[in-house]
């Protein structure tokens, strides 16, 4: 393993120390990924393991956590608010089952490359493994979650439809918008320590600047054309129309899901790439 984990193809700095251009350092890592695919496992697995090691009940909280949050969303807006969305306490379970992969891929990633220092100042290897890994942890209890969900709704009366099989592809893009912003903020964090409770106050901005709680149905015409610009409406709106619906997504929520995943990846990418030239300084 030593073997593999070493040696200076990655270094941007190897040729008598001049930097590679950074379209360069791009291609070697993304051919070099796939060589470390090991690492990637092993690097994922322990970020599964640590989030469950020291509870009682495991992974059973990833299921326990947005049913709690439901039950308490529920009471608000449908007995205060009178929110009268048919099937709402199922509604607001997919909103919530969907929002936690952004904000705990987000967050949790975040740290991955200040948190995993010894990677990056001993070892030549793709520094975005390291956050990749940490998104694909919580990629894969996001989707347990909604695995778990399936049935839940089944069990509700919600009988799955053929539009069910989008679910995995519709993910996989989800993936990939969660991917690029983790890039970015995981590049920033290395600098800004701050960025963590900036990142926190956002996503709480987020949870209700989008349709997770709330139908779209009430947001005002005249801001509904800015509204639906924000890409994880169309988001929270395809796994609903999959999973509570049974309708097949709309093309025009699915264009923005993959242009929104497209543009954050690139944004990401170009973040992490030009920021990582001073990693091991800065750590």
């Amino acid at each position: 393993m030593e073997g593999r984990l070493t040696g200076t193809p990655l270094d941007p700095t190897v040729n008598g120390g001049t930097s590679l251009p950074i379209r360069i350092q791009r291609r070697l890592e993304t051919m070099w990924l796939f060589r470390y695919r090991e690492l990637l496992k092993l690097l994922t697995l322990a970020d599964l393991k640590l989030r469950y090691r020291s509870s009682v009940i495991g992974f059973a909280w990833t299921l326990l956590n947005p049913l709690l949050m439901m039950v308490i969303l529920y009471l608000v807006f449908h007995n205060v608010f009178g929110m009268k969305e048919n099937d709402f306490a199922l509604y607001l379970l997919i909103g919530i089952v969907a929002w936690r992969f952004l904000a705990n891929g987000t967050v949790c990633s975040m740290g991955a490359i200040v948190q995993k220092s010894s990677l990056v100042t001993k070892l030549f290897i793709p520094r975005q493994i390291l956050v990749l890994s940490s998104v694909l942890s919580c990629f894969i209890s996001s989707a347990l979650e909604f695995l778990v969900l399936v049935f839940l709704l089944f069990f509700f009366g919600i009988e799955p439809t053929a539009y069910l099989f989008y679910l995995p592809l519709v993910h996989v893009v989800y993936f990939f918008m969660v991917y690029g912003i983790s890039l970015a903020l995981s590049s920033l964090y290395v600098y800004y320590r701050d960025l963590q409770q900036i990142w926190e106050v956002l996503l709480q901005a987020g949870f209700f600047l989008s349709p997770v709680v709330y139908p779209l149905s009430i947001v005002p015409p005249e801001i509904l054309g800015p509204y639906l610009m924000n890409p994880f409406t169309a988001t929270m709106q395809i796994f609903r129309q999959l999973l509570l619906y049974g309708q097949p997504p709309a093309p025009g929520g699915v264009i923005s899901m993959v242009c929104a995943a497209g543009t954050l990846l690139g944004i990401g990418s170009l973040v992490f790439v030009r920021l990582q030239r001073r990693f091991a300084e800065e750590l």
